[in-house]
């Protein structure tokens, strides 16, 4: 099996611009390492979920948060990299000022699950710097100016998902020799798969779209789609993402009508992004439910966004409920005064 840093020599040649590139995805792939083996050991690791700061979501960050941002920025440093957004820092910092990478990333997704051993993951995006005085400034470009993107989902294995901009590849970690290896050489997202995520719980204060489209899920085979749909939530995006990579579906978090939630909770410059790459490249969709989420412009960079991908069946169905805006709650048997979701 090729391993990542073969594949990384190949694809940059000798293009400078190219092997910047490639030394930066070489140090978040060692950077994911080191908190592959802090994940795995658990409660031997120290007290990993206790709660050390305040956040923004109201969960708390915690103490693992903490060691992975500190992990990502340590191995980054020796990199071409100019400047870091995190999701654990208010502000962008600058590394290496002349460097023609800038990285944004959310160093660890999936926090409250540290405690249940459950999923856990990394996102990253790699944008041009271009020399900018400001460090903010590389992280205020549409998505579609990214020059790379990946997760690294830690499960029961250690996966990287990787997109240069010539497709996806998913690499495995080994870890006897701490290498990632290339499994999967091209990631192709399958069609017409029965699989919706979304938390029911929040379902009292979705849009009505959203509300239709789970409604359509839920009646299965009886209803206008015609076959029955399992559902699934995991409470991490990145392990999310990589289901739909691989058997298709559709993941939703929409922006709700609880307060701070109208514009969703995950944040479009280093969850939203990455994921929307991934899956375009991987021949899927993602958008906010109207606009193509490569396509947003940030206006900070902790913005969030709704966030809604898939395979391109499923993802296309919720735009179009979207842009027809849906009829009233009253004409559709779920949503009537005595149904199921009272508006």
């Amino acid at each position: 099996m090729t391993l990542l840093a073969e594949h990384l020599r190949v694809w940059a040649g000798a293009s400078a611009g190219r092997q910047a590139i490639a030394e930066t995805v070489a140090a978040l792939a060692r950077a994911s390492t080191d908190l592959a083996e802090i994940v795995a050991d658990g409660p031997l690791a120290g007290e990993l979920g206790r709660v050390i700061g305040a956040s923004e979501d109201g969960d708390g960050q915690k103490a693992l948060d903490v060691r992975a941002n500190d992990l990502f920025l340590d191995h980054l440093r020796a990199a071409p990299v100019a400047a870091v957004a995190s999701e654990e820092m208010p502000e962008a910092i600058e590394l290496r000022g002349a460097s023609p990478i800038a990285v944004a990333l959310d160093p660890l997704d999936g926090s409250n699950n540290i405690d249940i051993d459950a999923p856990m993951g990394s996102l990253f995006t790699l944008l041009p710097s271009e020399r900018q005085d400001d460090p903010r400034l590389p992280f205020v470009a549409t998505g579609d100016r990214q020059l790379a993107a990946g997760f690294v989902l830690y499960g029961p294995h250690t996966v990287l998902m990787l997109t240069l901009g010539e497709g996806v590849q998913a690499f495995t970690l080994d870890r006897r020799t701490r290498e990632f290896r290339l499994t999967r050489p091209l990631v192709r997202i399958p069609e017409a798969r029965r699989e919706y995520a979304i938390n029911a719980a929040n379902a009292r204060h979705w849009p009505l779209p959203i509300r239709a489209f789970v409604e359509e899920c839920i009646a299965g085979a009886a209803g206008p789609r015609g076959v029955d749909y399992n559902t699934r939530w995991l409470g991490c995006v990145v392990a999310e993402a990589y289901r739909v990579l691989l058997r298709g579906g559709i993941y939703l978090y929409p922006g709700d009508a609880r307060p701070g939630y109208e514009r969703g909770r995950l944040r479009l410059v280093y969850e939203a992004n990455p994921i929307a790459l991934l899956l375009e490249q991987a021949g899927g969709t993602a958008t906010d439910g109207f606009t193509p989420i490569l396509e947003i412009p940030p206006r900070s960079l902790h913005q969030r966004v709704p966030l809604i991908f898939g395979s391109h069946d499923k993802v296309s169905r919720v735009v179009q409920m979207h842009l027809e805006r849906v009829p009233d709650a009253g004409q559709r048997p779920l949503f009537g005064a005595r149904g199921l979701f009272r508006s």
